[in-house]
């Protein structure tokens, strides 16, 4: 499910957020644009953890193999380096056998 919403993160991250659980959404992403804050969560034994970049500062989706963004980069509007973070993931072991399981 991907959701596009010029809501206030009040909403985001709290009534969405309750509904979201509920409904067994496994991840979400909320992006504070004004506040220059992008948080991603998954869902957990029915709670919702922070996802937390890999060492390279990359957010990686653990549902989605292969869907990886730079959000340092998204929140400087460098959308060159988010897109070749993005590629990369889409060309990664993880995400070919992904969408091409055995």
């Amino acid at each position: 499910m991907v959701e596009i919403a010029a809501s206030s993160a009040a909403i985001d991250l709290g009534d969405k957020k309750r509904v979201y659980r509920r409904n067994g959404v496994q991840e979400y992403l909320v992006w504070q644009i004004f506040d220059q804050k992008l948080d991603w969560f998954y869902l957990e034994e029915g709670v919702y953890q922070s996802l937390s970049p890999n060492d390279e500062g990359i957010l990686c989706s653990r549902v989605f193999p292969g869907l990886w963004l730079n959000a340092t980069q998204l929140l400087q509007n460098n959308l060159a380096a988010v897109l070749a973070t993005l590629q990369t993931g889409l060309s990664s072991p993880e995400h070919q056998a992904f969408i091409q399981p055995d």
